[in-house]
């Protein structure tokens, strides 16, 4: 009997026990099992936050691409060629021999003079943060808060370039538009008087026409008007400018009775093909990024340069029995000129009939039309520049229309866009013109604008600056 209800209790306890243990490790895993789906339930709700989160935020990532940044370094110093040594010696073998220096100087003072100036004001005026129809501000005068780090767009959302190329890029552009115009008083105007203009000018009219064709803002932007690469800011603006300046300073002495010919017309043929290859940094990188953008525009300066060349050449074959170095060379800046604010919306044959067009165009533009202006434009700077440049304006309000070959979008209407057009031509030759003449009159005022009569028929390179070009 003892031993009987000693086994039940051993039995009893050993039951007992594995209960404990039992019970001990199903409490256990339960726990386990609980942690692990509460941690995989969190990572859940986690994965499907941050889901969520990235679908409710937009895609604004900035891309600045070494491509288009080095691609624009190229073209601004593509610019440069254009103005030095490309416009100088273009210009410079247009002169009497006794003159070329004068010219070689002004076109080079001139264009260090508005680059200072670009970075002093000019800039901010034009391209900072303000955001009126005339002007910007002065928030980035002197350049403040322009770092190596800060950006400017371009025509793609959300690529961007360094603000300090974009710097560089137009203030070439300012610097040649005011060397352009040394070619309307070349071989008469104080040295001292080219600079106070050029100074008064820039303030006065390069940069508000600037803002309102580029700038956040500006009237014709918003207006809806297309200027590329500057057929209204750099060329039309410029040719009136010197228009203005033929009028007031006077014609040189001998002209009409004297033959003032070219004394280098190679150096001219030289500056021309500089002036060709420079002007593809000119159009092709005012795209800002190098994409098929800037293709178009590369494509479209070769082949209305060409065809420029071509129409010319033709042209004063029929008029005058021969073709020329120099109207051939004329006719390549015509070309230019005239495809300039076309370039990135035309197509590669809309490109060539606006070729041909500024070539016969302008050909006109220093014949019959000087006689009718009878001004004394020395080098022919409105014939070439303003004629051409009216041509290219008009002309993309035409043949950006996608039935043409163009980039324009399906409502686009060509009667509207050049409408649109002529108001950007004319509001350019008015206000040009206006502030050509106060500065003109100022200038006048200060230091006079003509040199002496003896001092012109001397020779500017020697009374002006003390040297010649050639020791024979």
């Amino acid at each position: 009997m003892k031993k009987l209800l000693s086994m039940l209790v051993l039995m009893t306890a050993l039951g007992l026990g594995y209960a404990s243990i039992t019970l001990a490790e199903d409490t256990a895993l339960a726990t386990e099992i609980s942690a692990t789906a509460t941690a995989t339930a969190a990572d859940v709700i986690t994965t499907q936050d941050a889901a969520a989160e990235s679908v409710a935020k937009p895609l604004t990532e900035v891309t600045v691409n070494k491509g288009d940044t080095a691609w624009m370094m190229v073209a601004t110093l593509l610019v440069i060629l254009m103005t030095i040594p490309g416009l100088a010696l273009f210009y410079g073998g247009l002169v009497r021999s006794k003159n070329m220096l004068s010219v070689l100087m002004q076109v080079l003072v001139v264009f260090s003079l508005i680059s200072v100036l670009w970075a002093l004001y000019g800039y901010s005026l034009a391209f900072g943060s303000g955001s009126g129809l005339v002007i910007g501000d002065l928030g980035k005068a002197f350049l403040q808060g322009v770092t190596i780090d800060t950006l400017s767009d371009t025509f793609t959302d959300n690529v961007k370039i360094p603000e300090m190329i974009f710097i560089a890029f137009q203030c070439t552009f300012a610097g040649i538009t005011c060397a352009l115009i040394v070619g309307s008083f070349a071989e008469r105007m104080k040295f001292s008087a080219v600079l106070l203009f050029s100074a008064l000018w820039f303030t006065l009219s390069y940069i508000p026409i600037a803002h309102m064709v580029w700038g956040a803002g500006g009237y014709l932007l918003d207006k809806g008007a297309l200027d590329f690469a500057g057929g209204t800011v750099v060329h039309i603006n410029a040719a009136v400018a010197g228009l203005v300046g033929a009028y007031m300073i006077g014609k040189r002495i001998g002209y009409g009775k004297e033959a003032l010919t070219p004394h280098n017309l190679t150096l001219t043929m030289v500056g021309a093909s500089l002036l060709w290859v420079g002007w593809f940094g000119f159009n092709a990188g005012s795209n800002l990024e190098a994409n098929g953008g800037a293709t178009l525009a590369f494509v479209n300066t070769l082949f209305a340069t060409a065809a420029a060349v071509l129409a010319w050449s033709v042209g004063e074959a029929l008029l005058r029995g021969k073709a020329s170095m120099l109207g051939a060379a004329s006719g390549a800046v015509a070309g230019l000129v005239a495809i300039t604010p076309a370039c990135g919306s035309v197509g590669p044959m809309g490109a060539i009939i606006v070729g041909l067009a500024g070539g016969f165009l302008c050909l006109w533009g220093v014949t019959g039309l000087k006689k009718m202006l009878g001004a004394d434009d020395s080098l022919d700077v409105f014939g070439v520049h303003g004629v051409g440049g009216v041509v290219g304006a008009l002309l993309t309000g035409v043949f950006t229309a996608p039935s043409l070959g163009g980039t324009g979008g399906d409502d686009f209407s060509i009667v509207s866009q050049v409408m649109i057009q002529g108001e950007g031509v004319i509001i350019t030759i008015l206000w040009s013109s206006i502030a050509a003449f106060i500065s003109y009159k100022v200038v006048d005022l200060i230091v006079g604008l003509r040199v002496t009569e003896d001092a012109e028929r001397e020779g500017l390179d020697t009374t002006s600056h003390g040297e010649r070009a050639y020791s024979l």
